[in-house]
């Protein structure tokens, strides 16, 4: 059987699915989903289906540590035509309250 390659359109199609099953995904102390806080860096879809997912959190002290990067896999798993989905946590830059969406800004009255 032949390997699936994605076209530029259908790599944008999936990003915005994966952007949907990422925003299920919320920080058990903020009620704002995780990518509207801006801890997802990077989304890099590969034309054979492969996901590398760089991604933050609030801090390195973050309890929720354990538990939202293997809920954010399993979530994108979710979408069929993917292949192979990695959740990867960086430190660089450093999170801030300025990375948030202004709809997180507003459900945090800030």
């Amino acid at each position: 059987m032949e390997e699936k390659i994605f076209n530029s359109f259908e790599i944008l199609v999936l990003r915005d699915q994966i952007i949907e099953q990422i925003k299920t995904c919320y920080d058990p102390e903020i009620p704002v989903n995780i990518y509207d806080l801006g801890l997802i860096y990077e989304i890099n879809i590969e034309q054979n289906g492969d996901v590398l997912i760089k991604m933050t959190l609030t801090s390195a002290m973050c309890p929720a540590a354990q538990s939202i990067p293997p809920e954010i896999k399993q979530k994108v798993e979710i979408i069929p035509e993917l292949k192979n989905v990695r959740v990867e946590i960086v430190w660089e830059p450093r999170w801030e309250t300025a990375m948030m969406s202004d709809e997180a800004r507003l459900s945090l009255g800030m």
